[in-house]
């Protein structure tokens, strides 16, 4: 199964469950074995399998056994500071998201919102 946004979060949960279990079985581990090399219960394993929620620190700890932690990079790849935003901000990169503001380009003046009336098509 394809995971895709389209999905419920418990069915991404049980698919991503079941694709560990796969690795597991490809491996030709035990629930047993892969949870002590893990450090992590045999119970939180199969809830895992289950396709339950878990500790993202226990999910890559089952990563490292099974072999797929180099897959995380894919899962949340690393974004590169694009040049004309570090020009932008003087070579400082961003801490903070902010929202965008509605700003007058001639008096450089932020608007206030005006009151709502009737008859008005906006």
């Amino acid at each position: 199964m394809k995971i895709s946004t389209l999905l419920a979060d418990e069915v991404i949960l049980t698919e991503i469950g079941s694709r560990i279990a796969r690795r597991r079985l490809e491996l030709q581990l035990t629930q047993a074995e892969v949870a002590e090399q893990a450090g992590i219960g045999k119970r939180t394993l199969e809830r895992i399998e289950a396709g339950a929620s878990a500790q993202l620190l226990n999910l890559i700890r089952i990563f490292r056994v099974l072999e797929l932690v180099d897959t995380l990079d894919i899962l949340v790849p690393a974004m590169p500071s694009r040049p004309m935003e570090l020009l932008k901000h003087k070579g400082k990169v961003r801490q903070r998201a902010s929202k965008p503001r509605d700003v007058d380009a001639s008096a450089n003046q932020i608007k206030e919102p005006q009151a709502w009336q009737w008859d008005d098509d906006t």
